[in-house]
C-alpha cells in the first residue's frame, strides 16, 4: 500500500532528477519495445510510483484530477472501470477512506489484479451484460457518487479504428454513470481526441452541470489521451 495519497505531481517531482538510461539492443527486442522500455525506465513518474507504491504512473494521473476538481470526498461511492493493475483505485480508496469504512469503492477489469485494501474488485470484462448489475449490487444503497474510467482497448495500428473502440468504451461507461450515480455525482473518462466524440459530449452536456476537458501533467505530452471530467449531475 502506499505511503500517502499523492499531491500535485509537478510540485512533488520538480526536486527529482535522475539519470537518462540506454539500452543496449537485443536480438529478441522489436525497436517499438526497445523504445518503450527505455521510455519506461526514464519516465520520472515510473519511479516515483514505484518509490510510493502505487500500482501505475496513473495513479498521478487521477490524482491530479481530484486535486483540481474534489471529487473523491471521504465518504464517497466510487465505481472504478478497468481498474488494473490498480492505480487509480489506490488514490481512490484513500481520498474517500473506503479503509477506515467511510468511503466505497468499488473495481472492475477483465485482468485479474492484487487486492487492494479498502476496494471490492470483480474480475469481469465491464463489456459483459452482467456487469452493471454486479457492480450496483455491491455499491451502498445501489448508488455512486463518483464513477472512473481509465479504459482501453487493445491497440490494432490503424487510429481510426483505435478511436472508434476507445470512444465505444467511453459511451458505455457514460451509460453506466448516467444509470447509477446520485445527484450531484462526477464522471471522469479516458478519451483520445479524434473528432468523433461529439455525440458523447453533448449528451454529458444535457445530464451535467459541468463538462471540462484536462490533460495531468502524468499524461505523456505526445499521448492523444485527455480525461474528461463531468460534474454536478443533474439525476434522473
Amino acid at each position: 500500500m502506499a505511503k500517502k495519497a499523492a499531491g500535485d505531481s509537478r510540485s512533488r517531482l520538480g526536486g527529482r532528477r535522475q539519470a537518462t538510461v540506454r539500452l543496449k539492443t537485443a536480438k529478441q527486442r522489436s525497436a517499438s519495445s526497445q523504445r518503450w522500455l527505455e521510455r519506461q525506465l526514464n519516465d520520472p513518474f515510473v519511479a516515483a510510483a514505484k518509490h510510493e507504491g502505487y500500482r501505475s504512473r496513473a495513479a498521478f494521473k487521477i490524482s491530479d484530477i481530484d486535486d483540481r476538481y474534489r471529487f473523491l470526498k471521504p465518504g464517497a461511492r466510487v465505481v472504478d472501470l478497468g481498474a488494473a493493475p490498480g492505480g487509480w483505485s489506490q488514490i481512490a480508496a484513500q481520498r474517500v477512506r473506503s479503509v477506515a469504512g467511510k468511503g466505497q469503492v468499488v473495481a472492475i477489469d477483465l485482468l485479474d489484479m492484487d487486492a487492494v485494501a479498502g476496494v471490492d474488485f470483480i474480475l469481469l470484462d465491464f463489456m459483459d451484460a452482467a456487469a452493471p448489475d454486479r457492480l450496483k449490487a455491491l455499491l451502498r444503497d445501489g448508488q455512486a457518487d463518483v464513477v472512473l474510467s481509465d479504459m482501453a482497448t487493445q491497440g490494432t495500428g490503424h487510429a481510426r479504428t483505435d478511436h472508434l473502440r476507445i470512444i465505444g468504451l467511453a459511451e458505455a461507461a457514460a451509460e453506466f454513470a448516467l444509470s447509477v450515480l446520485a445527484p450531484g455525482g462526477t464522471f471522469v473518462c479516458k478519451l483520445f481526441q479524434g473528432g468523433t466524440e461529439r455525440a458523447l459530449l453533448e449528451g454529458l452536456k444535457r445530464a451535467f452541470g459541468g463538462v471540462k476537458h484536462v490533460k495531468p501533467p502524468a499524461s505523456r505530452a505526445e499521448s492523444a489521451e485527455v480525461y474528461l471530467v463531468a460534474s454536478g449531475f443533474r439525476g434522473g
